[in-house]
């Protein structure tokens, strides 16, 4: 697993955000070979949650990727609201923070649909991988074609060795 992927999961973690583990990184959770440049996470969107998560990651200097001058990351309670999904850079990687997943539903949806993982000491949340599957189907992308087919023979493997 990338380490500053590791490290910015840790970062989340420990700042007590509350967040589960979805996309591409969660494919590679299952054992996918998909290389992904970035982690997807589906967070809780309320303000206390949002503000954990500028506070967790200030030292790794979070900035909007999507905006032109690469605007720095400034959450208040005021403005907190208007946000429906995060896309960052830091200095360890880029960072996706998505209020849904689609083909999961909303962060309660998308949490009850996680199991427990733990990666280097730490204990976090990933997408269960029917879940994950039903995500990247529902996005129709090319690209997710490959890691569903990994992800589905992967499946098919631990339901045999349950049997």
């Amino acid at each position: 697993m990338n380490s500053d992927f590791t490290d910015l999961l840790k970062i989340l973690s420990k700042g007590k955000v509350d967040f589960v583990i979805v996309g591409g990184y969660a494919g590679i959770v299952y054992g996918s070979t998909v290389v992904t440049e970035d982690i997807d996470i589906c967070c809780d969107f309320s303000v206390e949650n949002l503000l954990r998560l500028q506070k967790a990651l200030a030292k790794v200097h979070p900035v909007h990727r999507m905006t032109p001058k690469k605007i720095k990351l400034n959450l208040t309670k005021e403005n907190c609201g208007q946000f429906k999904n995060l896309y960052l850079d830091t200095d360890i990687g880029q960072l996706d923070c998505l209020n849904s997943i689609s083909g999961v539903g909303d962060f309660k949806q998308v949490k009850k649909a996680s199991v427990p993982i733990e990666v280097e000491g730490t204990k976090l949340r990933v997408l269960n991988i029917d879940a994950l599957i039903e995500s990247k189907k529902a996005m129709k992308r090319n690209s997710d074609m490959q890691a569903i087919t990994q992800l589905e023979a992967m499946q098919k493997m631990k339901s045999k060795t349950r049997k």
